[in-house]
């Protein structure tokens, strides 16, 4: 699978089937997010793993819809320092390590879905996350529970239009 097929083929998925991921799948997503680019090669992340089933409860109930953390095989959560003059590019950074994580799970046929996490504090109660970190971003990840709905096209009306985002040198 190529990068654009992986992007036409990516879809939330929110049920996982009950089985382990591969140590090498875990580490194969956990490089992805450490080689994406960020602002200035900053790096700013930390990530951390969790595959233990009462912990990844106890994320599941750190934000509202967040549910498809307590069925996931893995769910990782991305961790960068508390708010500065850089926390914008902090949080696109993330965005940009969460993408690469969930386009080479895709290739792999594992499944991902994104969540937030509204209770910070919590969090770092929850996971360790020492003072001077934060967190707002998971991602859960495992084998999708129904095979079909990595397959399934786009429905209409699940995108926007190309001429609707796109705009030519200027607005």
């Amino acid at each position: 699978m190529n990068v654009w097929e992986a992007i036409q083929s990516k879809r939330a998925i929110r049920e996982f089937v009950d089985q382990a991921l591969r140590p090498e799948e875990i580490e194969r997503i956990l490089h992805a997010g450490r080689r994406s680019q960020s602002s200035k090669n900053s790096q700013p992340w930390h990530f951390i793993a969790i595959q233990e089933r009462d912990r990844l409860r106890q994320v599941a109930g750190l934000g509202s819809g967040m549910g498809h953390v307590a069925g996931a095989a893995l769910c990782v959560v991305i961790v960068v320092p508390t708010e500065n003059e850089r926390t914008l590019w902090h949080f696109f950074d993330s965005g940009q390590s969460a993408a690469y994580m969930q386009l080479v799970a895709t290739e792999m046929g594992i499944g991902s879905c994104l969540g937030t996490i509204y209770e910070p504090e919590r969090a770092n109660a929850v996971l360790g996350i020492p003072a001077g970190w934060q967190t707002r971003l998971v991602i859960s990840f495992g084998y999708p529970a129904d095979s079909a709905v990595v397959a399934k096209p786009l429905q209409a009306g699940g995108r926007r239009m190309f001429d609707d985002v796109v705009h030519w040198e200027t607005w």
